[in-house]
C-alpha cells in the first residue's frame, strides 16, 4: 500500500494542466516562484525572494514542463537567459488576464529561503482581483487594482 507522503507530486501535473488550460483559452500563463540557491533566473529581477515569470509561448524558448524541473530560454531586459525553476519553488500558476489559476503551499522539504517561511503546508486560495463579471458570491465583484489594471496574486492563508 502506498502512502500519501510518498507518493509522486501532483505539483507538476497541475502546472502542465493550467499552463496547457491558459494556453487552449488565449491566456498568458505566469508562474510565481519562491526563489532559493536552487533556482536560476536573473536575481536583478527577484523582488522579496519571489519572481513572476511568463512562461507563454511568445516569452520563452525551449520550454520544458517536467516533473522535477521548469526549464526554458527567456528574454530579460532584452537579454536572454537560460532559466531553471525546481517545480516545488513554484507558488502558483496563473492567467495574467484574469487571474485564474491555482497556488500551491510551500513544501516542507523544500528547504530554507531568506524569508521566514517555516514549515507551510497549509493550502493557499488564488484569487482574482480584477473581473470584467461580477463574482456569483458577491453582488459587487472582487476589488478593482489600484492603478495599472494588471490582475495581481492575493494570498489568502
Amino acid at each position: 500500500m502506498i502512502d500519501a507522503k510518498d507518493s509522486p507530486s501532483t505539483r507538476p501535473y497541475l502546472i502542465r494542466g493550467l499552463y496547457e488550460w491558459c494556453t487552449d483559452n488565449g491566456f498568458t500563463p505566469f508562474v510565481a516562484v519562491l526563489v532559493d540557491e536552487t533556482v536560476r533566473v536573473p536575481n536583478e529581477f527577484v523582488k522579496d525572494g519571489e519572481i513572476v515569470l511568463n512562461i507563454s509561448f511568445d516569452a520563452t524558448s525551449a520550454l520544458k514542463l517536467g516533473n522535477d524541473y521548469i526549464e526554458f530560454k527567456g528574454r530579460f531586459g532584452g537579454i536572454a537567459r537560460d532559466i531553471l525553476v525546481p517545480v516545488d519553488r513554484v507558488l502558483a500558476i496563473y492567467a495574467r488576464e484574469n487571474g485564474q489559476g491555482m497556488a500551491f503551499p510551500l513544501l516542507a522539504s523544500s528547504g530554507p529561503t531568506s524569508r521566514d517561511l517555516g514549515t507551510e503546508t497549509q493550502p493557499v486560495t488564488l484569487t482574482s482581483v480584477t473581473s470584467d463579471k461580477q463574482d456569483a458570491g458577491s453582488p459587487e465583484g472582487p476589488p478593482r487594482p489600484n492603478g495599472n489594471g494588471r490582475p495581481s496574486l492575493t494570498r489568502i492563508k
